[in-house]
């Protein structure tokens, strides 16, 4: 073999279309052709000589890479499809990227606040690997008073949930229905998975902050590029902490 060919879905995440992990779903749902041939598997391998494609559509590596801070809206996807046609974020970037950009992690339809985009699958597999504990914050509200005893036993000992554990970094208390949490996974739907637990519905749930960035100045629907400093950060933070675990 070629020492030139490498796995399909490192191929798909070097070319952009999402991190090396999302890549394994993709190639699993079948949506992944090498050469006119469906490919599920993993074990394959392609070089510069074949033809991939994802969707119908031909894969090209980018060299340009894309890094966003993006304030996403509640109501929007964090996908680049929707068979339900449900409003997607990458809606917002079509017209100023011809790039194949995709998400830094999720925020659920009905949360809001600061996502990170990308076109570099090494750079989203570092910062959202649970290893990585890259902090994020959110601003979480309800529409019943938060008790101080869910917020404290969330932090000392984490909560227990289907065979996991969800755990806490701290808090801040805004007021009795609103408060700041930070975590450093961000589990799918973990905030709202806590307080449904304990009876208390969510009302709002906004990310403020990824690792050094934060959402400030930034209008729901608007993205700003990240400094090349940033990235270096989110990057180091990231290596540095999964490589203690």
């Amino acid at each position: 073999m070629d020492d030139k060919n490498i796995r399909l879905q490192v191929y798909l995440a070097r070319a952009g279309i999402a991190s090396r992990r999302k890549c394994e779903d993709i190639i699993a749902q079948g949506r992944v052709q090498v050469n006119g041939t469906v490919i599920r598997t993993m074990g394959v391998k392609v070089g510069p000589e074949d033809t991939v494609s994802v969707d119908g559509r031909p894969v090209r590596h980018e060299e340009r890479k894309v890094y966003l801070a993006v304030h996403k809206p509640r109501g929007m996807l964090c996908s680049n499809y929707d068979p339900d046609k449900r409003p997607l974020l990458m809606d917002l970037l079509k017209q100023s990227f011809t790039e194949r950009l995709f998400t830094v992690g999720r925020l659920d339809f009905l949360s809001s606040g600061l996502i990170l985009v990308t076109n570099d699958g090494e750079f989203a597999k570092v910062v959202s690997h649970p290893s990585s504990q890259v902090e994020k914050e959110y601003l979480v509200e309800t529409k019943r008073p938060i008790p101080v005893e869910l917020l404290e036993r969330w932090k000392k000992s984490g909560i227990p949930f289907e065979g996991g554990r969800y755990n806490l970094i701290r808090y801040t208390i805004k007021h009795d229905r609103a408060v700041y949490l930070v975590l450093n996974e961000g589990k799918n739907r973990e905030i709202r998975n806590v307080f449904a637990a304990a009876n208390i519905a969510v009302s709002r749930v906004h990310r403020l902050r990824i690792g050094p960035i934060v959402s400030k100045g930034l209008h729901p629907g608007h993205w700003r590029s990240l400094k090349p400093h940033e990235v270096k950060e989110l990057m180091k933070t990231g290596r540095n902490r999964g490589s203690r675990n």
